[in-house]
């Protein structure tokens, strides 16, 4: 099949963005057009079972449109060698010979795998049908490593993290692998040179054991600790699916003799991983962007830098280091390494007890140590993982040109440690400044037991301050150094003690750095921050209830208290309207009483003996008849 100047490839990896923008924008019928249109058509399906059923399905649809060809057309389908995790030796009598791709079709797949092994037999036989026109390729790949790990990345991070490696089971069992690049230089060659076998391994010469490659992960990433585990707590762990759980625990002696045999390209990591940790390491962090962040706070005592420091570390997960804390560390770890002597640190208890002593015996005798081994341990802090891996804040040190350069260039004739110093160079940063007249209001300002616990009284005050102006000469200063390094320092004065300042400085530094670097909170710290905001929430909305029903209840006994004091005056009017009414009333009741009831009463009794026809006439005339002033009238004259 002759080679078309301008191969079209189309490219299916379910960690790819075009698997996703396919997977959302493109039925079949268009996913098929496509591929109609690509001279090589390239589906993996080592890292989710789901690709499967769409990679068979592409590989059928077009076998089934063979006719309709315009030109000859190749499918590859990277495929994994959980395929042969179930096959018997290929020597009973001797178990280290390795598998070879010569007897693939003795190979047994994992249970888990079946639907693989049955992927890779169809597309093999739909290669044979015409080979002219389509061909087929099976590669099966190991493990793979490399630009940001896949299956491997739950191993890295953990080391990234600090924490041990875990090895599921004894660790024992050989993992076969290869780099992610020279998988892809295999791939290039099965295009190029369309070989006769249809069936290839794609591993490294490496052979390694999973406790092996824990192991070194977790001695150039990690503590160097690895931690065995049951290999049920494989599938136990939420950062790993059940396939890659299977495929850790695989082991396989595997040799790729095809692709020797048949081709010669460049290989990457030829040797695999474990040979070429440095390289794979440098990678992970630079496809994950977990570079480290190395910055150095400088600046006149008293003037922030802690504080300062500390923010910049709660913002971007760096380390703080401090002479006195580094110092403070370095003794408690000589103690616990002659408490408790591990053969595995490197470093006998002899010679941690010789580096105890030195070091109490120097600090009994001087507040600091000697520059010499001041350097040797604030050089040794810089350079342990965790300040490696995510980066440092460096407070308050180095002072000077010269210690600046001792801690970070070392000596000239030992050559042998400039890359490792290389790394732990600042690449930022920060120097406070401030007025002498504000440090000093500043400093008789603080609370008592800071200026304790910082040695701030005002005679030491004075005297670092006039220190510290002292090393400012124009050929010492430490910020010529970085000049030197084309490291500029972001200056920044301090005017007041407010919170006010911290906000543009912060702005100021993330402006420098940029974004943080890191994996950012756990998934645990994510669920810890939520549930401590929906509590805040909670709080609030319960406490601004509370001050709703607070009202609610101080509005309503208001309105009693104004219901009832109306209530009483209505009261006190009522009863003083009844005073005045009696007072008013009672001369009238009497003369009525005397004067005119006892003869209306009369009247009234003789209108009810009589009963006559009109009451009122003869009730009127009862009165007239026998009205009382009438009478005495009469007796008068």
């Amino acid at each position: 099949m002759a080679q078309p100047e301008t191969t079209r490839v189309f490219l299916n990896n379910v960690d790819s963005y075009a698997s996703r923008h396919i997977a959302q924008r493109l039925d079949r019928d268009e996913l098929l057009s496509k591929l109609m249109g690509c001279d090589v058509v390239i589906y993996n399906v080592t890292q989710h079972a789901d690709q499967v059923e769409e990679a068979l399905w592409a590989a059928s649809a077009l076998h089934s449109e063979v006719e309709h060809f315009s030109g000859p057309k190749m499918f590859i389908l990277i495929s994994t060698i959980m395929t042969w995790a179930c096959s018997k030796p290929a020597d009973p009598d001797d178990l280290e010979l390795p598998f070879t791709d010569a007897i693939f079709w003795s190979r047994r797949a994992h249970p888990n795998f079946e639907r693989h092994i049955d992927l890779e037999k169809r597309v093999v036989k739909m290669g044979k049908t015409d080979r002219q026109l389509f061909s087929t390729y099976v590669v099966a790949a190991g493990l793979q490593y490399g630009m940001g790990e896949q299956i491997f990345h739950y191993f890295f991070k953990k080391s990234w993290l600090g924490e041990d490696g875990p090895v599921f089971g004894d660790g024992e069992n050989i993992v076969p692998t290869i780099h992610i690049h020279d998988l892809a230089s295999v791939v290039c060659s099965v295009i190029q040179h369309q070989p006769r076998p249809y069936y290839l391994l794609a591993v490294d010469d490496s052979n390694n054991t999973m406790e092996e490659i824990v192991k070194k992960i977790a001695s150039v990433l990690g503590p160097g600790k690895i931690q065995k585990k049951p290999s049920e707590d494989a599938f136990l762990t939420k950062d790993l699916s059940v396939m890659e759980a299977d495929s850790l625990l695989v082991s396989l002696r595997m040799e790729a003799a095809y692709i020797k045999k048949l081709f010669s390209f460049n290989w990457v990591c030829q040797f695999g991983l474990v040979e070429n940790i440095e390289v794979v390491v440098q990678e992970y962090r630079q496809s994950r962007g977990l570079l480290p962040v190395r910055l150095c706070v400088l600046g006149p005592p008293a003037v922030g830098k802690t504080t300062v420091s500390k923010k910049i570390c709660e913002y971007y997960r760096l380390h703080h280091v401090t002479v006195k804390g580094t110092i403070s560390d370095t003794i408690a770890r000589l103690e616990h390494a002659v408490r408790n002597p591990d053969p595995g640190e490197g470093q006998s208890t002899q010679e941690a007890q010789e580096q105890l002593s030195m070091m109490k015996e120097r600090l009994e005798q001087n507040p600091g140590l000697e520059e010499e081994l001041l350097l040797n341990v604030m050089r040794d802090e810089l350079m342990t993982h965790p300040c490696k891996n995510q980066g440092y804040v460096l407070e308050d040190f180095p002072q000077t040109r010269e210690q600046a350069k001792e801690l970070f260039d070392g000596k000239e004739e030992d050559a042998t440690s400039q890359n490792s110093l290389t790394s732990i160079i600042p690449e930022f940063v920060l120097c406070l400044e401030a007025t002498e007249a504000f440090l000093l209001d500043r400093v008789l300002n603080l609370p008592e037991s800071h200026v304790q616990e910082h040695n701030c009284e005002p005679e030491n005050f004075s005297r670092r301050l006039a220190a510290y102006n002292e090393k400012q000469s124009e050929d010492d200063v430490v910020l010529n150094y970085f000049y030197e390094h084309d490291i500029i320092p972001l200056q920044f004065e301090i005017s007041s003690n407010a919170e006010a300042d911290c906000l543009p400085l912060m702005q100021k530094v993330i402006d420098m750095v940029g974004q943080p670097r890191n994996y950012g909170p756990s998934s645990q710290e994510v669920k810890e921050e939520e549930r401590r905001k929906a509590g805040e929430r909670l709080r609030r909305e319960a406490q601004e209830r509370a001050e709703v029903e607070q009202m609610e209840a101080d509005e309503a006994r208001a309105r009693v208290a104004r219901w009832a004091e109306w209530t009483k005056k209505l009261e006190q009017v009522r009863q003083q309207e009844e005073e005045e009414l009696e007072a008013t009333s009672r001369p009238m009741r009497g003369y009525l009483m005397e004067q005119v009831v006892p003869t209306l009463s009369q009247g009234l009794t003789a209108c009810c003996r009589a009963q006559p026809q009109d009451p009122v006439d003869f009730l009127a005339e009862y009165l007239l008849k026998n009205n009382p002033f009438e009478a005495d009238r009469e007796q008068l004259s």
